[in-house]
């Protein structure tokens, strides 16, 4: 019993070092900026860019959207794939994963030769139809989380009992979606979406190729050309990334159990 207690914390003193000397080496690097002594000087200098501020914002934005896309294409679907077919729940599932598989790079190229400018659908031959296909990428990228995420919250409630309510009620299934599901599964949508702007905030591969000026390659850019501001970005990235799953560890305290387990 000691032996394995002993053993256990032994691999989470090596799996913590593992994780927290390469971040902190990153957090001290970055404080030093200013010769002789440590300061914020790199975050001043990062905080201060018209580069950074108009890049994060894209991303920011793009985010949001992103997640809009998601919302209305896995919350409907799932809903109707537990609802009225789920003998299609391993296809879809397997669909879903595709992303997981093909790599952003050949999605990109696959988006460049059919939406160039010479294409019937010539979305890359303006910014804004650039910006949405850019958005459609992403979607596609952070579809496994979110639709496994939403999956996981549609279990949780009683759909088709909630269903036959809100029919017997009159609601048509717009209704029934939009204020009697997803109100049920809200917490795994936020828990899917702060899923999606962590990718989001984060990707290069799509916003690199498509040119657009995203928080991404302008990390990038400033990781080729500076020293202690990359450091900076690198740590303000990773408390972003943090601070996303810690809401999602958050809001799984509040998520419901699931309809099929005895209360």
């Amino acid at each position: 019993m000691k032996s394995s207690r002993f053993w256990a914390w032994a691999t989470f003193t090596v799996g913590a070092l593992y994780f927290f000397v390469p971040l902190i080496a990153t957090l001290e690097f970055s404080l030093r900026m200013r010769r002789g002594e440590y300061s914020f000087d790199a975050y001043r200098v990062v905080f201060g860019d018209d580069r950074f501020q108009a890049t994060f914002t894209y991303s920011v934005v793009v985010a949001i959207l992103t997640i809009l896309l998601g919302v209305l294409v896995v919350v409907p679907t799932a809903y109707w794939i537990r609802l009225r077919m789920p003998h299609l729940r391993p296809v879809v599932e397997f669909i879903t994963l595709l992303p997981l598989i093909i790599p952003a790079i050949v999605i990109v190229f696959g988006y460049i030769r059919m939406y160039g400018s010479s294409s019937p659908l010539p979305f890359l031959a303006t910014a804004r139809g650039t910006d949405a296909l850019l958005i459609i990428g992403y979607a596609t990228l952070a579809l496994p989380y979110m639709y496994r995420a939403v999956d996981t919250g549609l279990r949780t409630i009683d759909v088709r009992t909630l269903t036959e309510a809100a029919q017997i009620l009159g609601a048509g299934w717009t209704t029934i979606i939009s204020r009697v599901i997803l109100p049920n599964v809200l917490i795994a949508v936020l828990s899917g979406a702060f899923l999606s702007f962590a990718i989001v905030i984060g990707e290069f591969t799509m916003a690199s190729l498509l040119n657009r000026p995203a928080f991404g390659p302008y990390l990038q850019n400033i990781g080729a050309n500076r020293a202690y501001e990359p450091a900076a970005l690198a740590v303000l990235a990773f408390a972003i990334t943090w601070a996303c799953m810690s809401v999602i560890q958050i809001l799984s305290r509040f998520a419901p159990k699931s309809a099929n387990q005895p209360r």
